[in-house]
C-alpha cells in the first residue's frame, strides 16, 4: 500500500516555526508531526514524536492536505440545541431582571427552583437547577443577592465608626 503524499506548499521549517508560535498545543503537536514526517521520518517514528498514534498523524494529513494548516484545529462541536427559543430566553431575562412579583409569582426574590417553575408554567420546559442555573449564566445573569441591611442600622454611627470614632461619643 502506498504511503499517503502531504501536501508541500509550506516546508518544514515554516511548520516548525508556526508550531512554536502556535498557542494551542495540540495544534503545534500535529505541525511537528507533519514537519517530522516531510522530513522524511518514517509515519510511526514522526507520529511518536509528536506524542500521537501513526492513524491519528494520518487522519490529519488528510486534514491538512484538504483544508491546509487550518484545518489541523479543533473544529467547534454544535452541543444540544437549547431548549427554550433566542426570544423565549429574552423573556426570561426580562423576568429576572424586573423581578417578581409577591402575590403573583409567590415568592419575595427568585431563586433558580422558582426560575424553574415559571419556565415549565409558561413554556412548558423541563429545567432542573442546574441547568437553570447554566442557563442564567449564558444570560450574563448571576445569582448573587446584595448584602442585607438590617432595617433599624443607623447610616450616621457607622460612618462615624468607619472614621474611627466612637459611636457612642
Amino acid at each position: 500500500m502506498a504511503a499517503l503524499a502531504i501536501r508541500d506548499d509550506v516546508a518544514p521549517d515554516e511548520l516548525r516555526r508556526r508550531a512554536r508560535r502556535e498557542r494551542d498545543g495540540r495544534v503545534s503537536a500535529r505541525l511537528i508531526g507533519l514537519a517530522n514526517a516531510l522530513d522524511g521520518m518514517d509515519r510511526a517514528t514522526a507520529a511518536r514524536l509528536a506524542g500521537m498514534d501513526r492513524q491519528t498523524l494520518r487522519d490529519w494529513v488528510h486534514r491538512y492536505n484538504a483544508e491546509g494548516i487550518a484545518g489541523l484545529s479543533n473544529r467547534p462541536l454544535p452541543g444540544r440545541p437549547p431548549k427554550l427559543t433566542e426570544g423565549q430566553m429574552a423573556s426570561l431575562k426580562g423576568i429576572v431582571l424586573r423581578g417578581p412579583n409577591p402575590v403573583a409569582d409567590r415568592v419575595r426574590r427568585w431563586r433558580v427552583i422558582d426560575l424553574c417553575r415559571v419556565v415549565e408554567e409558561r413554556w412548558g420546559v423541563l429545567y432542573s437547577a442546574t441547568g437553570m442555573l447554566r442557563l442564567l449564566w449564558s444570560l450574563d445573569l448571576s445569582h448573587r443577592k446584595t448584602r442585607p441591611v438590617h432595617p433599624q442600622a443607623d447610616a450616621k454611627a457607622q460612618e462615624v465608626f468607619k472614621k474611627g470614632g466612637s459611636p457612642r461619643a
